[in-house]
Order: C-alpha cells, then structure tokens, then sequence
C-alpha cells in the first residue's frame, strides 16, 4: 500500500507564497517520476509541475519563473515553492507519483490540497 500525504496548502493575497509538499510512504522499490496537478472549478485537471528522479523538470507555461518543483529522493518527497501567486492559481492542488512496485509502474494520487488567492 503507497499513500502520498500532501501538506502545505492555504489562503494567501495574490503576490504572496506557499510551499506544498507531498510525501510518499509504503512498499516500493523506486519512485520515477514526482509532480504537482491541479484543478479549478470549472477547468480541466491540468499539470503544474513535474520532476524526474534524475531532476529534469517540467513546467505548465503559466508557472514558469514563478514555482519551483524539488524532490528529495531519500525523504521521497516532492515540493513547489509557489511565489508571486495569482488569483488564477486558485485551484485543489495534488500531488502524483509514478512508482515502480513488483516490477510495474503504478501511477497514484494524494487527496489533494486547496490553495486559495485571493485578490
């Protein structure tokens, strides 16, 4: 059994930060890749950020320069340090990890965590 328990989420003004972190816990041999989604009301769920093990980093066009995914693999935990927040980046923020069990790739979700901007 994997759990991935994120922390971190809040209400902030818009320029304000947060940090959102996400743990991951259980049987595993390794975890890929680690990142952040997030879903509005009334949009689609959408990728926010991503890291690999390796620490290639992958980021929606409207995060770049602005958040910042790290990972530390020992810990097996994944955060996004999020500044200059706007009230666009409200949304329920969660936490994904592909991990490698049994010699499969198991995709899984935290519970997710809201972020609120408000203006």
């Amino acid at each position: 059994q994997v759990q991935l328990v994120e922390s971190g989420g809040g209400l902030v003004q818009a320029g304000g930060s947060l940090r959102l972190s996400c743990t991951a816990s259980g049987s595993f041999f390794s975890i890929k890749t680690m990142g952040w989604y997030r879903q509005a009301p009334g949009k689609q769920h959408e990728l926010v950020a991503a890291i690999t093990k390796g620490d290639t980093t992958n980021y929606a066009d409207s995060v770049k320069g602005r958040f910042t995914i790290s990972r530390d693999n020992a810990k097996n935990t994944v955060s996004l340090q999020m500044n200059s927040l706007k009230p666009e980046d409200t949304a329920v923020y969660s936490c994904n990890a592909v991990i490698v069990a049994i010699g499969k790739e198991y995709n899984y979700w935290g519970r997710g965590t809201q972020v609120t901007v408000s203006s």
